[in-house]
């Protein structure tokens, strides 16, 4: 339900939430649910990183929010990575891909494709890869958005560090296709 909108209607989230309609309705009345109401209307929208807030702070489960297709956005300055890793993850994963060759178009596709999961290269010739992931950790659109470092250059240590800079999963060069589809699918679990 959520893969593709950015805002939903008080039934959209009741059925995640798993309530009655007039439940959501006094959420948002009340004023613990943010959202606004449709001028002229009495109608009610709620952004999906104010409900996943919400969800989260009341413990409600998140398992409706990954609904659909997962979006991988796939962030490495060698084209050969790119290309192959967006042609086996369309074609065998069932994801839907978006490619970037810089930390600047990956803030650009970000905004535009809103990926769940980013595979994020290490050492992208543009920019401090770390300050992306700090930057998708840091907006509220992006809040369930999961970054998996990639690096065929860092030693075990400098890898396992990255965890504790905003990185969900970590993916040593050269890696097995299969590796990265666990990695994903271990990300893009709403157990998170």
């Amino acid at each position: 339900m959520t893969s593709e909108k950015d805002v939903l209607t008080t039934g959209e989230v009741a059925k995640l939430c798993n309530v009655a309609p007039r439940t959501v309705s006094k959420w948002f009345d009340s004023g613990s649910l943010k959202g606004y109401r449709i001028p002229g209307s009495k109608d009610r929208r709620i952004p999906v990183s104010q409900l996943i807030k919400f969800m989260k702070a009341h413990g409600i489960p998140l398992d409706g929010i990954f609904s659909g297709r997962t979006r991988v956005l796939i962030v490495d300055d060698e084209q050969e990575v790119l290309d192959v890793l967006a042609k086996v993850l369309g074609e065998q994963g069932n994801y839907e891909v978006k490619t970037a060759n810089t930390a600047f178009a990956a803030g650009i596709e970000c905004d535009r494709f809103k990926p769940h999961v980013v595979l994020l290269d290490m050492h992208l010739r543009d920019g401090d890869c770390k300050d992306v992931a700090r930057f998708l950790r840091g907006q509220d659109d992006f809040a369930m958005t999961r970054v998996i470092a990639m690096s065929g250059k860092l030693t075990d240590p400098q890898l396992a560090g990255l965890r504790t800079n905003g990185f969900e999963h970590v993916l040593k060069k050269p890696f097995q296709v299969r590796q990265v589809v666990e990695a994903i699918e271990g990300a893009a679990s709403p157990v998170h």
